[in-house]
């Protein structure tokens, strides 16, 4: 008697566990749920390729920095020293006179392809 009630509550207590499992995964595949979950993914993936965005942007402001260090950008500028370092004036075109008149001119007569068909 006490083997046949122990298997009927452990069978009672199985389907019960079974059923509310059933019933969690069925109200998670409901489109309202859905939609929920995408929205909360799309806003995490928002999230982390922002804070992406502001971590590349302050490696390249770094960066930027160490570079302009190592090439003497960010130094004050010395007047003597830069006189050496200006750059020279343009060159200027000499003037070339008159041009001289063109040897070409416009047909008197205008084509028409339709002649020679």
């Amino acid at each position: 008697m006490f083997r046949r009630t122990f298997w009927f509550t452990a069978g009672a207590a199985a389907g019960v566990w079974a059923t509310s499992k059933v019933n969690r995964k069925l109200k998670q595949l409901t489109p309202e749920s859905l939609a929920a979950q995408a929205a909360n993914k799309a806003l995490e993936t928002g999230h982390r390729l922002k804070d992406f965005a502001l971590d590349v942007r302050a490696g390249m402001v770094q960066r930027e920095a160490e570079l302009g260090e190592a090439l003497g950008l960010d130094a004050p500028a010395d007047p003597a020293a830069a006189q050496g370092r200006e750059l020279p004036e343009p060159r200027r075109r000499t003037a070339l006179g008159p041009t001289p008149s063109s040897h070409f001119t416009l047909p008197t007569r205008s084509y028409n392809r339709n002649e020679d068909h």
